[in-house]
């Protein structure tokens, strides 16, 4: 397994932390639960950032721009 592959997995993993976590925090039935599932997300979620800042400096994860109109018609779509 090269490192892209490598990297591509961790930050899948780490995405799908966030997400457990993410749904702990929704569901938590005290205030102490809570805060420990929200606190272990956004150390989670500063992680996924640091793993996809460092694959997008290799180009290993890039992201192409949208024309503003496909977003105009987006909005428009799900608009009030």
């Amino acid at each position: 397994m090269d490192d892209k592959n490598l990297m591509e997995n961790i930050l899948l993993l780490e995405k799908g932390v966030c997400d457990l976590y993410m749904h702990g925090a929704i569901e938590s039935s005290t205030d102490n639960v809570h805060q420990a599932f929200s606190s272990a997300l956004n150390t989670s979620l500063r992680t996924q950032d640091t793993i996809y800042g460092k694959m997008s400096a290799k180009g290993w994860y890039t992201t192409e721009p949208v024309e503003q109109n496909k977003i105009d018609t987006v909005r428009q779509k799900y608009c009030c």
